[in-house]
């Protein structure tokens, strides 16, 4: 077996001023609210934090704080610069931090025009010149009870937030609070700082020419807009010392934002910034976040490497170590290290799917990296001032609780049935756990329901693909085409039965459910992946002869190789109706709209997809539009006919061409064979979408509760 390590640059040591760096990996800031409400530093950040540090990254970055707190905050729970009585706590977290040989920095902020609490408060709003009035198309797309959490964002008198343009005696104050929040970083023990500069906050405020209209000598041309910055990078040094890191977080671009900051103002201001005396510029993006698909392209890409391009450009023009991010994954950020393209790479999302990833690079163990699914539920929580959470990392915010994974003192032989997401992880926790496991599963192949979500959204198919790569190394004993029933569980004498066999997908009775051009999830399921007769029956002959010589090739197995073929040929028609706007139905409509199908999504309540995550919602929702599909909510549907669907909406009654219908309705729990196995006096729990419809974060979740209870 080769020693050779798949990734010695991303492992290899390097320099950020003074500071030496183990590897290349820097955990990215990202607000957690985890911290106490009156701006301290308590137990469950301090924990998150340690066990990042734990987890072998070189850099953690402190998420965003606050300078000034309680003003210039967004977040609820933000982490206060602003005094000495916040020194203890963070004194105790650097400690905790750089115990596990990892260095971390102090992010120093004043949220500006975004400071959310300041809104809260009736307190105005500080920024460089008057604001454009702007809507927020998100806001259509919540649910009311997410809706419920930004009612407070109104202020107290309803009215929204008020704003203050900063005369130069408030500039002079905004950097006296930089530079003795600086000093408070030096005594709390921090080993860098880290100062934004972008995302909207309040110096890059300064830097846009979209916001910033100044006629002194902080607006106007290039070198004004980055006065207060370079200021504050030279004012910082001079009360901590030369050699005292200082990293600059700064956008490249400003997305979908008039007059916004373009490539050549990014270049020509971190040229000012190496002079001030900057030590490594952090490379980052914004959009206009009124708009919703806009907050995927900035600050949180959802295209692979989307700023790799800016991070190259910066290393091209200052020399000094240049901090890459925006969803790169690690083959991309081993060559260009490599290649001197750019430094070191900084990951967020990726850092909170595993903590462990840096160690798990180091020590050349790529593929036990649980991967990140892309699916925006960490941030959202921000959205909705909720504390931070992980879709695939259930530990995630809980690592002051002490539940990480122990081996268990009593050995059980445990039974889990079903092979999607929720019954692997109960299999994997329990088998690292000490415990026996066998796993049957009636298909073929695993993932359950999640591989149709794998085949309409890539990502999802990596945590399948993951999990049972960690089945295999952990020694379960996997069983493929076993159905349980009573008799076959009782036969195998397990300890434990965990019961995972997904939710019942029974469409609504509508009229005209029975054609043959009408599917409902299952079948559907069938005529893609094969394996249910009553949607392959539903298909022309021909169809019928393709799909079943695909199974018996195995070519429908791997979904990587289904998702190509389907850009090829596949058994949907050219015009479809979706009735159902959940997660199902727009995934499946953003899977289908990819492939050049017209789509018409019907949805029965006035929301779109309440299940996904709301930055993915919106990204979701907008993608769709502007790529043609039509989707209507508050519909009731008449009729499906050979040719139409007829609908009613407000009142009126509509007609829309369909030669094909899929019924993306009707998921209910189904706790039917783990009742029956109780009854009998079996030790048997469910969990995921048989016990409550969660989909892939929920199954994950509450798989990881039970099986660390066992």
């Amino acid at each position: 077996m080769s020693t050779e390590l798949a990734y010695p640059s991303l492992s290899s040591s390097a320099r950020i001023g003074d500071m030496t760096l183990k590897n290349r990996i820097v955990l990215a800031a990202m607000g957690s609210n985890y911290a106490n409400d009156d701006g301290s530093c308590g137990e469950r950040i301090k924990a998150y934090y340690e066990n990042q540090a734990r987890g072998g990254a070189a850099l953690l970055t402190l998420e965003t704080t606050s300078v000034a707190w309680p003003m210039g905050a967004s977040m609820p729970n933000m982490v206060g610069f602003s005094e000495d009585r916040f020194i203890p706590d963070l004194q105790e977290l650097t400690k905790r931090v750089q115990k596990h040989g990892a260095k971390i920095a102090a992010q120093l902020n004043h949220s500006g025009k975004t400071s959310q609490e300041d809104t809260v408060a009736g307190r105005p709003l500080w920024v460089p010149s008057p604001l454009k009035k702007g809507g927020l198309d998100m806001m259509a797309l919540l649910t009311p009870q997410e809706l419920g959490n930004f009612i407070k964002a109104a202020g107290p008198d309803g009215k929204g937030p008020r704003f203050h343009i900063m005369s130069l005696e408030d500039i002079q104050t905004v950097k006296a609070q930089f530079v003795d929040a600086a000093k408070r970083a030096v005594q709390s023990g921090f080993d860098a700082i880290e100062i934004h500069a972008g995302h909207g906050y309040l110096i890059a405020t300064f830097l846009s020419p979209a916001t910033n209209h100044r006629e002194d000598a902080y607006g106007g041309s290039h070198e004004n807009r980055a006065r207060l910055l370079t200021e504050i990078i030279a004012e910082i040094k001079t009360a901590v010392g030369e050699t005292f890191p200082i990293i600059v977080r700064i956008d490249a671009k400003e997305y979908r934002i008039e007059n916004g900051v373009q490539p050549d103002d990014f270049l020509k201001t971190i040229a000012l910034l190496e002079v001030a005396g900057a030590d490594a510029i952090n490379v980052s993006a914004y959009g206009n976040t009124s708009i919703g698909i806009s907050f995927t392209e900035a600050p949180l890409v959802h295209q692979p490497a989307g700023f790799a391009e800016f991070a190259r450009m910066a290393k091209r023009t200052v020399n000094i170590p240049i901090i890459a991010v925006g969803r790169i994954e690690l083959d991309i950020a081993e060559k260009a290290i490599s290649r001197n393209e750019f430094d070191f790479i900084a990951m967020g999302r990726k850092l909170l799917a595993d903590p462990e990833l840096p160690a798990k690079v180091v020590s050349n163990r790529p593929q036990d990296i649980r991967p990140c699914i892309y699916c925006y539920i960490c941030v959202s929580q921000i959205f909705i001032n909720h504390p931070m959470l992980c879709a695939v990392n259930p530990h995630l915010g809980q690592e002051h609780r002490d539940n990480l994974i122990a081996s268990s003192t009593q050995k059980k032989h445990v039974l889990v049935i079903g092979a999607g997401p929720g019954g692997m992880e109960a299999a994997r926790v329990a088998a690292e756990r000490g415990h026996r496991v066998t796993l049957w599963e009636k298909d073929t192949v695993p993932g359950g329901t999640a591989r149709i979500a794998a085949l309409a959204y890539e990502p999802n198919g990596r945590l399948i693909t993951w999990l049972y790569g960690q089945l295999q190394t952990l020694g379960v004993d996997i069983n493929f085409g076993k159905t349980a029933c009573l008799e076959s569980v009782k036969s195998l004498g397990a300890d434990q039965i965990i019961v995972a066999t997904g939710a019942s997908r029974r469409a609504p009775e509508l009229k005209g459910k029975a054609l043959k051009h009408v599917f409902d999830g299952e079948e559907m399921r069938g005529m893609l992946l094969g394996g249910n007769q009553d949607g392959m029956r539903k298909l022309p002959l021909y169809q019928r002869l393709l799909v079943s010589v695909a199974q018996k090739l195995q070519l429908l197995k791997n979904i990587d190789r289904v998702r190509l073929m389907s850009n090829i040929w596949m058994p949907i028609r050219k015009d479809l109706v979706i009735i159902g706007g959940g997660l199902v139905g727009l995934e499946l409509a953003e899977f289908l709209v990819e492939r050049k199908r017209q789509v018409v999504v019907l949805e029965p309540t006035p929301h779109l997809g309440p299940e996904l995550s709301i930055v993915r919602r919106a990204r979701v929702v907008h993608q769709l539009r502007e790529d043609g599909a039509k989707l209507i909510c508050n519909t009731e549907i008449m009729e499906i006919t050979d040719d139409s669907v007829h609908y009613r909406c407000e009142g009126e009654d509509h007609t829309v061409r369909a030669n094909q219908v899929i019924i993306a309705l009707g998921a209910e729990k189904d706790t039917s064979l783990c009742e029956s196995l109780q009854k009998a006096g079996l030790d048997a729990v469910a969990i995921g979408d048989c016990n409550e419809v969660g989909y892939i974060d929920g199954a994950i979740h509450s798989a990881r509760a039970v099986a660390n209870e066992l």
